[in-house]
């Protein structure tokens, strides 16, 4: 069975408050590698990145040849990374992944990272997304780190 359905055309955009996500793609290389690269120790502590091997160092160029690799994912549908950016200046806050699991049928795995700068939007951008899962995409099991409300 396919990650997503054939007939399933998934969404290009999600607007939350103080965040849009669009697909992820070489054109947010610069912005990407500079949210990503100022946050490594934050986003290692975010539920679902703890025992990863990424975040590590990478240069400009192996940036982006990691961002091709998402945005070939999310053409042939193999997985799906968005690009969190703040909506009044364009600036890279985040990044959520949404690729398969385990499982038959397999499950959603999801991970979603922000810079140490906005860390007070972890968690309205895991609520959002779970939410979006939910009701705009075809998984019928989501695996997706619980965050803790910010006091």
């Amino acid at each position: 069975m396919s990650f997503v359905p054939e007939d399933f055309e998934p969404p290009r955009r999600l607007l939350l408050p103080g965040m849009l996500l669009e697909p992820l793609t070489a054109a947010h290389n610069e912005r990407d590698h500079i949210a990503w690269s100022s946050s490594m120790a934050h986003i290692r502590s975010t539920p679902g990145f703890e025992a990863r091997s990424w975040p590590h160092e990478m240069t400009l160029d192996q940036n982006l040849a990691d961002l091709k690799g998402h945005a070939r994912d999310f053409e042939q549908r193999r997985g799906f990374t968005y690009t969190v950016l703040d909506p009044a200046t364009g600036d890279v806050i985040g990044c959520v992944y949404i690729y398969p699991g385990d499982g038959d049928p397999p499950a959603a795995q999801v991970r979603s990272w922000v810079t140490a700068a906005r860390a007070e939007l972890d968690e309205p951008l895991h609520r959002g997304v779970s939410e979006w899962l939910h009701d705009a995409w075809p998984f019928l099991r989501i695996e997706y780190a619980e965050r803790r409300p910010q006091v």
